[in-house]
C-alpha cells in the first residue's frame, strides 16, 4: 500500500542523463543547465549532478555553470577521492553525496561500505566540507547495521539506495524490500540524521517509498529524463512534484 510523509518531501532532480544524451554526439545539446532551469520551473527543490572520475557524462564545467546560473541548491554526487574533494571545495555545492564508483558500471550499483579505511578518510573530509559550508550525505544500502557506522562521522544525512526495492517492485520480494527500506529509515532517524531516498524510483514505485518514516527527500534522475524525452522536462518533473504533495497517499500498513 502507498504511504505519505507528514511534511512535504523535497525533490532532487538528477540531470546526469541529460549530459549522457549530449555526450552521445559529443556536441552541446541537450544542455544540463537548461534542463535544470526547466526542473526549477516545474517545482524541483534541488539539482543533483554526479561528476564521475572518468567524466563519462557530467563534468566540472557543468558543475561550475550550475553553481553560477542555477537558483536551486546543487547536490554533487561524487566519490571520496582527493581529486573530487578539490572540485567540491572549489565550487562549494550546498551538499555533496558520497557514492561508490566502479569504472565498468553503467550506473551506481550499490551503497557505500563504511569500513575502517573509508571512515578514516571520511571524518576529515566531512570536517573540511563543514568548514566550507557544505553538507555531506552518504549513499547507503538499506542495511541498518552498516548505516549505524555513520554515527559520529559528522554527516547530516543518509540517502537510502532504493535500487533493490525498485528491482523487486511488482514481484514476490517487493514486501520484504519495502520493509528493508522502513528499517533503514528508522535507523537513520534514530541516529539523528536526515532520511533521503534515491535510485530506480519512478512514478509507479514511488508512492510506497513516500510512506517511509521521516523521509525528507527523494532524488530521481533516469526515469524523469526518460519521460522528459516523450513528455517534456517540465511535465516529467511536474508529475513527480504533484505526487509529493502532503496527503496524496495514505499511511503505510
Amino acid at each position: 500500500m502507498a504511504g505519505t510523509p507528514v511534511t512535504p518531501v523535497r525533490l532532487g532532480v538528477n540531470v546526469d542523463h541529460v549530459a549522457t544524451l549530449r555526450q552521445a554526439r559529443g556536441e552541446f545539446d541537450p544542455d544540463p543547465l537548461f534542463a535544470a532551469q526547466l526542473a526549477r520551473l516545474a517545482g524541483a527543490d534541488q539539482i543533483v549532478l554526479h561528476v564521475r572520475e572518468d567524466r563519462r557524462h557530467a563534468n566540472e564545467s557543468d558543475l561550475r555553470r550550475l553553481r553560477d546560473a542555477s537558483s536551486l541548491p546543487v547536490n554533487l554526487e561524487m566519490a571520496l577521492s582527493p581529486e573530487m574533494e578539490l572540485m567540491a571545495l572549489s565550487h562549494r555545492p550546498e551538499r555533496v553525496t558520497l557514492v561508490p564508483e566502479k569504472r565498468q558500471e553503467r550506473t551506481t550499483e550499490g551503497g557505500l561500505v563504511l569500513d575502517k579505511d573509508f571512515l578514516g578518510r571520511l571524518r576529515p573530509f566531512v570536517a573540511r566540507c563543514r568548514e566550507a559550508g557544505i553538507r555531506v550525505s552518504l549513499f547507503m544500502d538499506p542495511d541498518p547495521e552498516m548505516i549505524a557506522r555513520a554515527e559520529g562521522t559528522g554527516v547530516d544525512q543518509v540517502e537510502i539506495h532504493t535500487g533493490p526495492y525498485a528491482r523487486a517492485f511488482g514481484g514476490p520480494d517487493e514486501g520484504k524490500a519495502l520493509n528493508d527500506l522502513v528499517s533503514a529509515s528508522e535507523r537513520i532517524h534514530a541516529l539523528g540524521l536526515l532520511v533521503a531516498a534515491g535510485h530506480g524510483l519512478t512514478v509507479f514505485n514511488l508512492p510506497s517509498v513516500l510512506g517511509l518514516p521521516r523521509l525528507s527527500e527523494v532524488n530521481i534522475g533516469h526515469s524523469i529524463v526518460a519521460r522528459a524525452v516523450l513528455l517534456g522536462m517540465r511535465e516529467a518533473v511536474g508529475e513527480v512534484r504533484r505526487m509529493l504533495s502532503p496527503g496524496a497517499w495514505g499511511p503505510l500498513p
